[in-house]
């Protein structure tokens, strides 16, 4: 007998092996074949011969097979142990089988000779945290209720980690308030409160749980011991805390309030001075000076380690709320606790510190770095990178990107070129793209937005396009266009916005028209994309190339499609009308405007008088530049200065200083257009004295409206007017760089001195100011 039970033993422990065998290579049906084979033995099987297949279906997880080997017992009326619950009920668990897994679990309260262990409900709760299964999580505390199983440290874990899932910080502090109700914590414990608060933006109770974490650490005899796999743990015995709580632990009066460390609160900040930590730790030589104080107790290593991945929480939680201040006095405890910062803690304090500072103070962390020896994450460098590439500071972005050794993210790089489309240096983005196909980092959409936006066009701004010009860009376009194709990326809107606008600015009206009509098409992916913006852009491009009659059409298009209008869209229109000279349906497009609830603006007003005056119509445009005013619509030097150009070209000399005068009332200076068109006014009429006073006390005003500046300046300026070497037009050139408008005025200034009128910096007191003041009514 004994011979025939250990060859039925070891035939079925042979069979087990092979199939737990197949399943790691990946033969499930070689598997399911063993497996029947092994259900269809003659002799009596036991748990013990599918406990091996079991706990691999745990291991891999496979769920499915777990599900069948388990089926097979059930139909063997195999008498089943603790184990081979335990295995099929982590192996359900573990392959996301949260269902089939609760009703294994519900089985241990009708099963009086399997004890209702604490790791099967935290390995149910753990599930439910990587399915992100609030309901079932629920379900399992009602009937760990049931069972009176209680909870522990893990148990508490799990449901925080549930709660941050959920965003629900009130639930936060609901485990906060049963863990002290009978917990004394451990300090794992309390990092993963720090960490929870963190991630769900609580600074306050963050700070007030991580400065408890200090005082565990320095006034207890934490000890912290690692598992085989290389995880801290509290050495602690973890008793689990009864759900009737009457059999509890004693209760630390430590842990009766929420904040127990002594110290005073402001917004969740602590009230003591803080030097700076970069000050503290960057001297004039550039040297690094480190101040440790010790702790009262020694820490023991793995407890140092705790503590700064809590301090990195809350550092990393600082700089995404952009709170400078409590990371640098984070740093700073940590200096003062000899707890030497990361390269995690760096990445954290760097990006509080761009996100207050900017790049400079960013650029003095990484030196501290440096003196330090810590080594930057690729991370930290593309925090740096991409502040310095908003910072328009290429060169440093740049640099900062070379150091990187892998970026699989094209995010820095579209930072970067998103720079180059600021500062127009496309020879810099051509570097870039280099760079990303060197690295093997792939575009996304926002790349191609912005490769659209520099490379979509080729003349420079209020560059009209030609035919060489326009055939340059429809290569450049179809080969973005293409790359997009064979990676896969289809237009955004943003995308489709920038390629239209290239169009536009190229002069490509039928290029333009053929992409709004594919957008116009119901079955088309642009048509989602097809809205008020985008008819905007093809609108105006119509109209800045004088295709009113299209733009029109358009238009009409426009409205019978449904898609409504906005102030951007009547402006355009108005203007379109104005080019056509048809001031009668601009007055009806207002009309609309204010019926669609947009108010006429400053752009609005000055379309409707450059309508009027190019009909000649001076009276009927000052009027409704008087209804402006009354409206509390404040007028520019644009509306004015077009005013004057027309009044100027008509011979209008009336109405070009009853305009200088309202400027000079409402103190907007004069540009060189202004005096261009006021001085040619009074040529045309031969008032030649007239036209280089006037010259002269507009040059004045384009420096400044106010005499006491102008008589600060007067030494200075009239040292450059009247001056007679040869490098005097060369010195007031100098200052185009700063101030075009000075510079011209000087120009002028000096022509009048040169002609023969002198120069008066009072420009108030001159005859012609004087008479349009006194006869021009504002």
């Amino acid at each position: 007998m004994d011979g025939i039970g250990y060859q039925r033993s070891s035939v079925a422990e042979a069979l087990q092996k092979q199939i737990v065998d197949a399943l790691r290579v990946g033969e499930r049906s070689k598997a399911a074949s063993l497996l029947s084979e092994l259900g269809y033995r003659s002799e009596a099987l036991r748990a013990s011969d599918f406990l091996l297949i079991l706990k691999d279906c745990a291991r891999l997880p496979d769920p499915l097979f777990a599900l069948e080997t388990w089926k097979l017992m059930e139909e063997k009326e195999i008498e089943v142990h603790g184990k081979c619950y335990f295995y099929t009920f982590r192996a359900l668990c573990k392959g996301g089988y949260l269902k089939e897994a609760f009703g294994l679990m519900s089985v241990l309260q009708d099963n009086p000779d399997i004890y209702p262990l604490m790791p099967v409900y935290n390995s149910f709760l753990s599930a439910c945290v990587q399915t992100s299964s609030a309901t079932y999580a629920i379900d399992c505390l009602n009937l760990m209720e049931q069972q009176m199983v209680g909870k522990n440290e893990i148990t508490y874990t799990q449901l925080l980690k549930l709660a941050v899932l959920q965003q629900n910080l009130s639930a936060v502090h609901e485990i906060w308030k049963e863990c002290i109700k009978y917990y004394s914590l451990s300090i794992i414990c309390l990092r993963k409160f720090v960490w929870s608060f963190t991630q769900l933006k609580d600074l306050q109770s963050a700070y007030g749980t991580l400065q408890y974490m200090v005082a565990s650490a320095t006034q207890r005899n934490c000890i912290i011991t690692k598992t085989a796999e290389g995880k801290l743990f509290d050495s602690r015995l973890d008793v689990p805390i009864p759900s009737n709580g009457e059999s509890s632990p004693k209760r630390c009066s430590e842990n009766s309030r929420m904040f127990p460390c002594v110290y005073e609160y402001h917004d969740g900040i602590e009230l003591h001075t803080c030097k700076s930590y970069l000050n503290d730790n960057m001297e004039s030589q550039g040297t690094c000076r480190v101040t440790t104080s010790v702790p009262t107790k020694v820490v023991h290593m793995p407890v140092m380690k705790v503590l700064r991945w809590s301090f990195n929480d809350l550092i990393h939680a600082c700089a995404s709320m952009g709170n400078f201040v409590l990371a640098e006095q984070l740093m700073s405890q940590m200096q003062n606790l000899g707890l030497e910062p990361s390269s995690a803690t760096f990445e954290g304090f760097l990006k509080a510190v761009l996100a207050e500072r900017g790049f400079q103070n960013g650029m003095e962390v990484l030196k501290v770095m440096e003196q330090k020896n810590v080594k930057p994450y690729d991370s930290t460098l593309v925090a740096i990178s991409v502040s310095c590439s908003k910072g328009l500071e290429l060169d440093l972005a740049e640099a900062f990107l070379d150091q990187i050794s892998t970026s699989p993210s094209p995010y820095p790089y579209n930072a970067l070129l998103e720079a180059c489309n600021t500062m127009d240096q496309p020879e810099r983005a051509i570097r870039v793209l280099a760079k990303m196909k060197k690295l093997n980092i792939c575009p996304d959409i926002r790349t191609y937005e912005l490769l659209f936006s520099l490379f979509g066009n080729v003349n420079a701004p209020y560059e009209e396009g030609n035919v060489l010009s326009q055939v340059d860009a429809a290569k450049r376009i179809n080969a973005i266009e293409m790359d997009m194709m064979k990676k896969g990326i289809r237009h955004s809107h943003e995308s489709l916005k920038n390629l239209l606008k290239a169009l536009g600015m190229e002069g490509m009206i039928k290029e333009l028209v053929q992409y709004l009509r594919v957008a116009e098409n119901p079955l088309s992916s642009a048509n989602s994309f097809l809205g008020t913006p985008i008819y905007n852009i093809v609108l105006s491009s119509l109209v800045d190339t004088g295709e009113t009659r299209m733009a029109a059409e358009t238009f009409k298009t426009m409205k019978s499609c449904g898609i409504p209008s906005d102030a951007g869209t009547y402006n355009i229109m108005i203007n379109c009308c104005s080019i056509m000279n048809c001031f009668k349906s601009a007055s009806a497009l207002v009309c609309l405007m204010i019926r669609d609830g947009f108010l006429p603006g400053t752009v609005t007003y000055t379309t409707l008088i450059k309508t009027l005056l190019e009909l000649d119509n001076f009276d009927e445009s000052l009027k409704l530049l008087d209804q402006r005013k009354s409206d509390g619509i404040e007028s520019d030097l644009l509306l004015y200065n077009s005013i004057l150009q027309a009044a100027s070209k008509k011979g209008r000399i009336h109405v070009v200083e009853l305009i200088v005068e309202q400027m000079h009332q409402e103190k907007i200076n004069p540009d060189p257009s202004t005096c261009s068109y006021v001085f040619s006014a009074y040529v045309e009429a031969g008032f030649y004295s007239t036209a280089m006073e006037a010259l002269q006390v507009l040059s004045m005003r384009m420096i400044s409206e106010d005499d006491d500046i102008l008589e600060e300046a007067r030494i200075e300026y009239e040292n450059l007017i009247v001056a007679e070497d040869m490098e005097a037009e060369l010195n007031i050139m100098k200052l185009f760089r700063d101030s075009e408008n000075l510079a011209l005025a000087l120009l002028n200034l000096r022509w009048c001195a040169m002609a023969g009128y002198p120069i008066s910096w009072l420009p108030n007191d001159s005859q012609w100011a004087k008479r349009l003041s006194t006869n021009c009514v504002s």
